[in-house]
């Protein structure tokens, strides 16, 4: 089963939590056991797992990509000045992959699955495919 969640982000730079979207496509899906791709369809976007109980690191994975890519100092600044964007998406990448056990996700106690947004704020599409 294939299903695209869309997201509004409403920040530049904000990481918003998308596990109960991603969990609810699992439950509709059936798949008692196998595995579940997250992948955002853009290029100047993330999807990250990581800690989901103290929303602090939301905001210093944030404060962490802005010090490891400072903005106006990349080649592709010149074509349309969002080349931090792209560095911190290509350095976290487009997609995770989950186990899926017993027809839920198998994240770890304190993990979840986070859009990274980093040219916002957009509209995001999310692509959920679960494959037993």
């Amino acid at each position: 089963m294939q299903q695209t969640i869309r997201v509004r982000t409403h920040k530049k730079c904000e990481v918003v939590d998308v596990t109960r979207q991603v969990s609810d496509v699992v439950a509709r899906a059936g798949v008692i056991e196998g595995l579940c791709t997250v992948f955002v369809r853009h290029a100047t976007a993330a999807i990250v797992i990581n800690e989901n109980a103290d929303p602090g690191i939301r905001l210093d994975i944030v404060t962490a990509l802005d010090k490891l890519f400072p903005e106006g100092i990349w080649e592709h600044d010149k074509v349309d000045d969002n080349g931090a964007a792209h560095l911190k998406a290509a350095f976290l990448g487009p997609s995770e992959t989950i186990p899926v056990r017993d027809g839920r996700l198998l994240l770890g106690t304190w993990q979840g699955i986070a859009l990274v947004e980093c040219d916002g704020p957009r509209d995001r599409e999310i692509v959920v495919d679960v494959r037993a």
